[in-house]
């Protein structure tokens, strides 16, 4: 089997694809100086373009792993994450308070999803 890397740097790829399955990196905000849901939003816009990429989308997400700097922020992700999210496909998810590498950065999600 093939395996299919996306969107690369020197430190990893963005995504990917093996076996028929997925792989999305931690994906974090670009504009970080807005709040948890400005950057929820913003990180799921990336989400699906990585999928987009990788022909398939978020109604096939197996896993979701959601990191947020201070859990009571969570309110505020999941505003953003039930407005993208597909109510008839929802992955597995855990939601974690974690330090990020960079303190603007107030969270981080990570999927993986069928093709």
């Amino acid at each position: 089997m093939s395996i299919k890397r996306h969107k690369g740097n020197q430190l990893f790829s963005a995504a990917v694809e093996h076996g028929g399955v997925v792989y999305v990196a931690g994906q974090v905000a670009d504009d970080l100086s807005q709040g948890v849901k400005g950057q929820t939003e913003q990180v799921l816009r990336k989400i699906d373009g990585l999928l987009a990429t990788a022909g398939t989308s978020k109604a096939k997400i197996l896993s979701a792993n959601v990191w947020v700097t201070d859990i009571r922020n969570r309110d505020e992700m999941n505003a953003a994450w039930t407005a993208w999210a597909d109510p008839a496909n929802l992955p597995a998810r855990a939601t974690v308070e974690a330090k990020l590498a960079d303190p603007r950065m107030l969270v981080e999600i990570m999927v993986t999803c069928a093709k």
